[in-house]
């Protein structure tokens, strides 16, 4: 018996935005306080959240914020009592509804305030929650949580936040869970004199303060999850990058960075960020945050995709910190955090998932962008190879999935093995390129501005194409192994099976004989016979340049 291997290299990627120090990592066991943080118990259901107020002054040299967050919402339900939440370090000056001081506990980061009479279900009202205290300082951002604080090269303050993962209520109050997004919200900053800050949304005005100060008053028109909530302070040079003609009509580009990089960003934005947009947009529809324009903003760290203020930290290169993370090319040709923590905007902000361990429906799609990108620009074979080079970040040590209701995500294979998935989903199901577009946009107009379940996205992509996908996704999802494709020759017939951990796994293959074409070959879990003249041992070949999967030939 002779058994054939076709191994995938799944190598460490070098120091990757994939693999963070505090997000993704496994945890030996869950405590109360991360079912605080990630469950959705009554105390954080009876309320909706229609639009916040945060009002903040930061303290550059002692390190603190002080200020208040204003919440405003709709009760689902009768209620007197409700769960916001807010880092134990730092503290609740008080809380006020009807202009009243009420009382309230706290429990780990959570923060639970009773109401002195009955809130009735379809009621809207608001309470006020007031602040202080110093905040996280993130050591390693945007790998851990909380503030940055640095100066730029002229010795000037440079703070900004990073907080995806380890949630908002690292250095503001809020409703902390990503199953309730504010419809709308108003950023109130107050910096020291000759800083700016630039945050989410556009800027309404600016104010003069007592003391030196200056508050930046930014909107946000948009549904918001609050991980994206940013402030960036420092001396910002601002400059446009005109209007763009985008598909749902004229969309403003901004670009806020420090003196320093201000020739060079005008040169590298102007040759990344117009062909982003047209590509994403074509894949994706139009971009889905036309009310709050589109901007990139200088960050002490590398990059995150804070919605409508992308923070951008890639130091005006191609390429990952100058590197291609696919090591094939492609990926030098472009700048990866403006292409990666952009496609961010139609997966992760326009369409984000409820509860944290589904964060690969940001990622998997985000890093499958990356490969959309480079077929835009330079074809579908180079595509084909960039997305085959991803695999070289693959781990497959954890499901890409996390635990649900205790705010885990899943391994970091959920970036580059769920951007393979996809593209095995389209080179099986999908041929026509066209079709695939459509599918693609289709999901961001059927889940605009919602967040979602892999359920709800799965089913999506499952009647679109018309097939039931659900094993397929549950084995790349929630298993770290990969289906494999065991292809027996016995006599005068050939056989073939997919071996998996789930039921049901139902994916066509393709398969040929060496120099020939490809032929679509039904696969199931049930051996079954393989209809290909001439194929034996040594001439089979399986598209693995496309499928992601194990193959032993016996």
């Amino acid at each position: 018996m002779t058994r054939l291997f076709l191994l995938l290299a799944l190598v460490f990627c070098f120091c990757s935005h994939v693999a963070p120090a505090q997000l993704m990592q496994p945890k030996p066991g869950f405590t109360r306080a991360d079912s605080l943080r990630g469950g959705l118990t009554p105390l954080r259901t009876c309320y909706d959240i229609n639009y916040y107020h945060l009002d903040v002054k930061l303290d550059i040299d002692r390190k603190t914020l002080s200020g208040s967050n204003l919440f405003a919402f709709t009760a689902t339900q009768d209620f007197t009592r409700l769960q916001f939440d807010l880092f134990a370090n730092l503290n609740v000056d008080k809380v006020e509804y009807q202009g009243k001081p009420v009382s309230f506990t706290r429990e780990a980061n959570a923060v639970f305030v009773t109401f002195p009479q009955p809130i009735r279900q379809g009621g809207r009202a608001s309470f006020t929650v007031f602040y202080s205290g110093q905040p996280t300082v993130a050591k390693h951002a945007p790998w851990d949580g909380g503030l940055v604080f640095t100066n730029d090269a002229q010795g000037k303050p440079w703070v900004a936040s990073a907080c995806q993962g380890v949630g908002a209520s690292i250095w503001w109050p809020t409703k902390d869970h990503q199953a309730d997004e504010v419809d709308s919200m108003l950023i109130s900053i107050a910096v020291p004199k000759g800083l700016k800050d630039v945050s989410n949304g556009r800027l309404r005005k600016t104010t003069k303060l007592k003391g030196g100060y200056t508050r930046f008053d930014w909107f946000v028109s948009n549904p918001i999850n609050n991980y994206d909530v940013a402030l960036n302070v420092g001396d910002y040079q601002h400059f446009s990058g005109g209007t763009y003609a985008g598909e749902a009509g004229p969309l403003s580009v901004d670009y806020w960075v420090l003196p320093e990089n201000l020739a060079k960003a005008k040169t590298h934005f102007a040759a990344n960020v117009p062909p982003m947009l047209k590509s994403l947009e074509s894949w994706f529809g139009p971009y889905p945050f036309y009310k709050d324009g589109y901007k990139l903003v200088d960050a002490p760290h590398l990059g995150m995709e804070h919605q409508s203020a992308v923070a951008y930290g890639n130091k005006y290169q191609n390429g990952y910190l100058g590197q291609d993370r696919s090591n094939t090319g492609w990926g030098s040709k472009w700048d990866f955090i403006i292409i990666h923590e952009s496609g961010h905007e139609w997966f992760g902000n326009n369409i984000t998932s409820k509860d944290i361990a589904d964060m690969w429906v940001h990622e998997s799609f985000t890093c499958y962008s990356e490969a959309l990108f480079v077929e835009s620009q330079f074809g579908k074979q180079a595509a084909q190879e960039y997305i085959h080079g991803q695999r070289r970040n693959i781990r497959n040590t954890g499901p890409i999935i996390g635990q649900y209701g205790v705010n885990q995500e899943g391994s970091g294979d959920m970036y580059d093995k769920g951007s393979n998935l996809l593209n095995m989903v389209r080179t099986a199901y999908v041929p026509d390129d066209t079709k695939w577009r459509e599918i693609l946009r289709g999901l961001n107009k059927t889940f605009y501005h919602q967040t979602v379940t892999t359920e709800q996205i799965v089913g999506y992509l499952s009647q679109q194409i018309g097939h039931n996908l659900t094993p397929i996704f549950d084995q790349y999802l929630r298993h770290t192994t990969l289906a494999t494709l065991e292809v027996r020759f016995e006599k005068d017939k050939v056989l073939a099976h997919w071996i998996t951990d789930v039921t049901g796994f139902d994916l066509p293959v393709r398969l040929r004989t060496k120099g020939g074409e490809y032929i679509m070959v039904p696969v199931t879990t049930t051996m079954q016979p393989v209809t290909l003249p001439g194929l034996t041992k040594e001439n089979l070949e399986v598209d693995t340049q496309n499928y992601y999967i194990g193959v032993l030939v016996e």
